[in-house]
């Protein structure tokens, strides 16, 4: 019923094969909105970027309040203590940074000869190769740039060049304080910008709750606030564990740092702990660091090697081990879409965009589950699949794409039965074709190219099917409700039926009976013989189509002439619900009576009843009589003579 609403919302019914949780399609509005609103936050980042950080940090800290509330805590002093803690960390962290990055500042100088030493090495070694050279031509560039930056580079007057000459304005002191004080007012300032809205945000929670749900969803408030509660959960669970897990990363990474003798260790476990929140690249850029130092420090290659082998020991035992034993829930996010949005927040916010990428991503996926107008978002970065299962298959057997088919079904039949997989995907596959084509949709032979394609797709799935059989004799199990039975499936009237027939007989044959599938054009009284020449049990007469003409129905009734002793049934499959609105896709109760009077023994509008009516063991309806034909009429002869024409008897 919520996805009814949500297409309702949307102002029209889902199209066929179409999620009905999934918007319909991207409009130029959408596209421009998008584009209006992506220009805003860039231009207007100095406003922006500050309170996405405080929504976020609020995000995070809100757990631990409502933790304290409940245990009797006043509001403002829970409130106060957790921000007070929470940001005391962050200063602390940042004063340890500052603090790291001044000493190796200081260091850096005593690292060049080593720098130096190994260059001429590995070009003395590889004087031939063309990469190496440029590589060591590269480095001597960087390590000569260092050492002019901090004045410890070789002078320029010492090779006889010129020496720059700069001349300086002498300057006032209130100048000085001006240079020195402006640079730390714009951060002081946004830092403090920040805590005062995260405290307010945490002291007006409820109320910002409220005015939301009043702005955005007062007429849905289940939806709007399952939004609220999604997003809230979901960003405060990746906040919370994602620093968990990089602490657990980073300890061992400082401790190995130190033991190999790469200077500031400390520092750069504390960059490591934080671009770690870059999905993906993180890791590489927080090793990139330790390595060109341990490269520096060391006269040889064995703290190199040792760093190398640190980060990557590290790195595989958190993603193997600790992030799937921490991570309970997934973001949401496709792993494309994470990349995606990195790029995307970096342009807009620059360095601290990508650290915020994922988190702000995930409330906007959130935002695109539950409220129709944001689901572009959900489309583009969720990790839902945006086609049910059965459209997906129509679209590769339309492509006549076999290997990605019968990839996807081999995985799904790890978890689930033959039989429930063609009820569930592969007919309403063929339902969907059958759709197309009673539109138009379908170019000529078109459809008898994807039923060709389904049936090869069927051959695809027999390992599978003689899998599940053996599986259930190794088992002791019973061979299903068909053991023992004998079932002949024909198509109705065209190619996709036959395909259709082919799927019942298939899920048939999973259920231990002996099924075979003929084809239509075996009812042509040409071929009948190989209809009425069977040894079967029951004969099933299947259709796609849920309203089947009537000369097709009626090849019932031959069969039931020609095999008296044979039950014949019909199965109409009923189209998925999210063929709702197009041709008439559910049979008629008339059609239903209509095929019961022409001597059908029973009429199926699912694969379940169709394979239980065909296993029951029961007498066939007799064939009832045809509807007599209207007498014909008779042209009499009037009584007494033909009177002549008046002109003969006057002539």
């Amino acid at each position: 019923m919520a996805e009814a609403g949500a297409a309702a919302a949307t102002g029209g019914a889902t199209a066929p094969g179409e999620d009905p949780g999934i918007a319909r399609s991207v409009t130029l509005k959408t596209l421009a909105a998008a584009t209006v609103i992506t220009a805003v936050l860039h231009l207007g980042q100095e406003i922006f970027l500050p309170l996405a950080c405080a929504v976020l940090i609020t995000f995070a800290l809100a757990p631990t309040v409502a933790f304290l509330r409940r245990r009797g805590v006043p509001r403002i002093l829970s409130v106060l203590a957790v921000v007070t803690l929470a940001f005391a960390l962050i200063g602390v962290f940042l004063l340890i940074t500052v603090s790291q990055i001044g000493t190796l500042a200081q260091q850096l100088p005593s690292f060049q000869s080593n720098i130096v030493a190994k260059l001429d090495a590995l070009q003395q070694e590889n004087s031939g190769n063309r990469l190496v050279a440029q590589l060591t031509r590269m480095a001597t560039t960087i390590n000569s740039e260092i050492g002019s930056g901090l004045g410890t580079g070789d002078a320029a007057g010492a090779e006889g060049l010129p020496v720059q000459v700069e001349l300086i304005e002498p300057r006032n002191a209130f100048q000085m304080l001006s240079d020195l004080v402006m640079p730390l007012v714009r951060p002081i300032g946004t830092a403090g910008l920040v805590v005062v809205v995260v405290i307010f945000m945490l002291l007006e929670r409820e109320d910002l709750r409220d005015r939301f749900l009043r702005l955005v969803g007062s007429s849905d408030i289940h939806r709007t606030t399952q939004v609220l509660e999604d997003a809230g959960s979901r960003v405060a669970h990746y906040l919370l564990t994602q620093l968990l897990v990089n602490t657990i990363y980073a300890v061992p990474i400082g401790i190995g740092l130190w033991l190999i003798g790469v200077p500031n260790a400390a520092l750069w476990a504390m960059l490591t702990l934080v671009l770690r929140f870059v999905p993906y690249i993180g890791s590489a850029l927080a090793a990139a660091f330790p390595l060109f130092l341990a490269f520096a420090v060391s006269p040889d290659w064995s703290a190199v090697l040792w760093t190398a082998a640190l980060f990557l020991v590290v790195e595989l035992v958190t993603s193997n081990l600790i992030e799937p034993w921490l991570y309970g829930t997934r973001t949401g996010l496709s792993p494309l879409s994470i990349i995606v949005a990195a790029i995307f927040w970096t342009w807009i916010w620059g360095p601290l965009g990508l650290v915020l990428s994922t988190p702000l991503t995930v409330c906007l996926v959130v935002l695109g589950r539950h409220i129709p107008q944001f689901a572009l978002f959900d489309i583009l970065f969720g990790d839902r699949p945006v086609l049910a299962d059965h459209t997906r298959l129509y679209q590769r057997l339309l492509v006549g794409d076999l290997a990605e088919s019968s990839a996807r079904a081999g995985t799904e039949l790890e978890t689930v039965y033959v039989s429930d997989y063609h009820r569930d995907v592969t007919l309403p596959a063929l339902l969907l074709a059958q759709f197309d084509l009673a539109r138009g949709a379908l170019k000529p032979g078109q459809d008898r190219a994807l039923a060709q394609a389904a049936q090869e797709f069927l051959v695809s799935l027999e390992p599978a099917v003689a899998e599940e059989l053996s599986e259930a004799a190794a088992e002791g199990e019973a061979a299903g409700d068909g053991a023992g039975r004998r079932l002949l499936v024909i198509g109705g009237r065209s190619a996709l039926d036959d395909a259709g027939a082919a799927v019942v007989a298939q899920a048939a044959r999973t259920e231990g009976a002996e099924a075979e599938a003929l084809s239509h054009q075996d009812l042509t009284p040409a071929r009948f013989a190989a209809v009425t020449g069977t040894a079967a049990d029951c004969a099933l007469l299947t259709f796609l189509d849920p309203e089947p003409a009537r000369g097709a129905v009626l090849q019932l009734r031959r069969i039931k002439r020609a095999a008296p002793g044979l039950r014949v049934g019909v199965l109409l499959c009923p189209a998925p619900d999210s063929l709702e609105g197009g041709a008439p896709l559910r049979p008629s109760a008339e059609t239903q009576e209509a095929i019961l009077a022409t001597g059908a023994d029973f009429c199926a509008l699912s694969l379940d009843e169709a394979l239980a009516e065909a296993f029951r063991s029961a007498e066939p309806r007799p064939l009832p009589a045809a509807p007599r034909k209207p007498q014909r009429r008779r042209i009499l002869a009037p009584p007494g003579p033909i009177p002549a024409p008046a002109a003969l008897t006057s002539a």
